[in-house]
């Protein structure tokens, strides 16, 4: 009797529990006589939808099946959020360019937390067009060429650590070298002493921006929010330093003080640029690693492509004894096979499958509805997966390059207002180090095949390599 009496508050709270998700489930198919009616597709179990699915099947498997099934636009439920998703190039334009004022850039709260609810990413208006330009101002071509030293200096430091240790993990390794071209990008070439523990600080952060959001202590998000606060103090202290010196300094963070004290133009405050800092680094950091590591795995993969990206790089590596000079800006413009290598790594990997949008009103699309405050996802990798706009979609073959895609059918780094502003700084970064590590390195891949999320797809255990140096002349 008293294990009956036990069980019975339980039994009461899931019974509630499924009778609020019928609620709710009812409240999103319902429709009037007249009214649109939303869109086709699941929204998978009570609160947690189809989030498990998404996280932990193949991504490719988990859009393509419901496509089949349901079309080029459908609903599901993720991260407690109503969905709807968008596979094709012509709705992705409309959420993102031509009628993007009526989908805000949205992200979970928790994430907003912890990069800084001030970040370009999270803002549409005056505010964000200020921001853009300004970031987008400091990755111009015109402004990276400088960088291009600086850069190699980087390869040049991390490369030698590899002939000490044969069996390496790429991915951290891949992370050091982004991270550093991060700081580089951010506070130019001199880094002040304040920024040491920065690197610190920072991975504490990136360890709880994926985990659950619980700020109890000692879990990993408390530990993120605590290290948030320091790596904000930190930089209010960089920014102080700057202003007592009367220097503005370079990289993004020169550019948003020297923008300050422009007579007339919008100004930051030290949260806004700190933010926005730690947004920038975000998006330069795993981002860049984790695609670094799948060109890797598919040079591996791919002999006859690593044979030929070699002899196009000992060319330019032939020219630059001759000459006895380091790497320039005109020789990252003369690897047209790397290049290509480099954007089907891009399309291949898609390590953005797809983007937060959120409807700010009402929306009609293809005959659907898509009420007011639900989620729209364009999903990149099914249009980079499409076998209409890219035939074997499933084969690496950068050869598909040599025709330029059609419009707003390739977007590794998006489209409209919200693209990545630090694109080519990326692409740079990743031709100067395979450069320097095609001319200085074999490699072979060891462990298991396999891919695992966090919350990007990358190869099982961060692609386990070892590498051999290359003998030369």
């Amino acid at each position: 009797m008293l294990s009956s009496l036990s069980i019975l508050p339980i039994l009461v709270f899931l019974f509630l529990l499924v009778l609020a998700y019928d609620l709710i489930r009812r409240s999103y198919h319902r429709t009037s006589p007249g009214r649109l009616r939303l869109p086709p597709g699941s929204m998978g179990w009570p609160y947690i939808g189809e989030t498990l699915k998404l996280f932990t099947e193949n991504p490719n498997s988990f859009f393509s099946n419901r496509e089949k099934r349901y079309g080029k636009i459908f609903k599901t439920h993720i991260l407690g959020c109503p969905c709807v998703m968008i596979s094709s190039p012509k709705l992705a334009k409309m959420v993102l360019v031509s009628e993007s004022h009526m989908f805000k850039p949205t992200y979970p709260l928790s994430k907003e937390k912890m990069i800084g609810p001030e970040a370009v990413f999270f803002h549409q208006g005056p505010y964000h067009t200020h921001l853009k330009k300004l970031i987008q101002s400091s990755f111009l071509p015109s402004k990276i060429k400088g960088s291009v030293s600086q850069i190699e200096d980087i390869v040049l430091r991390l490369l030698p650590t590899w002939e000490h240790n044969h069996t390496i993990n790429t991915l951290p390794e891949m992370k050091k070298y982004a991270f550093e071209v991060a700081m580089l990008s951010v506070f130019g070439k001199k880094l002040e002493s304040e920024i040491e523990g920065i690197k610190g600080l920072y991975q504490c952060l990136e360890k709880g921006y994926n985990s659950m959001p619980l700020d109890l202590p000692a879990t990993p998000f408390n530990k993120a929010m605590k290290a948030r606060k320091a790596l904000h103090e930190k930089l209010r202290r960089v920014i102080e330093k700057r202003r007592e010196s009367g220097e503005t300094g370079e990289g993004l963070l020169g550019t948003f003080m020297l923008s300050n004290e422009v007579e007339g133009k919008m100004k930051l405050s030290e949260s806004q640029i700190a933010d926005n800092i730690i947004g920038v680094i975000f998006a330069a950091h795993d981002t860049t690693a984790t695609a670094l590591t799948w060109l890797l795995k598919y040079l591996h993969d791919n002999p006859h492509l690593l044979h030929a990206v070699k002899r196009e790089q000992e060319e330019i590596r032939c020219k630059r004894l001759e000459a006895k000079r380091r790497i320039t800006w005109d020789d990252t413009r003369r690897m047209p096979l790397t290049t290509r290598v480099i954007q089907e790594t891009l399309r291949a990997a898609s390590i953005l499958s797809f983007t937060y949008r959120e409807a700010v009103e009402d929306v009609e699309m293809e005959g659907y509805l898509i009420p007011k405050g639900w989620k729209v996802l364009p999903l990149f990798r099914s249009i980079h997966y499409s076998s209409h706009f890219f035939p074997n979609p499933n084969k690496f073959d950068p050869s598909r390059f040599e025709v330029a895609p059609q419009p707003n059918t390739y977007m590794p780094f998006g489209n409209g207002a919200h693209s990545c502003p630090g694109s080519e700084l990326a692409k740079l970064e990743m031709l100067i180090f395979v450069h320097h590590l095609t001319t200085t390195f074999r490699w072979e891949v060891i462990g298991e095949e396999g891919i695992q999320y966090g919350p990007f797809p990358v190869p099982r255990d961060g692609l386990p390599i070892k590498v051999y140096p290359v003998k030369k002349d």
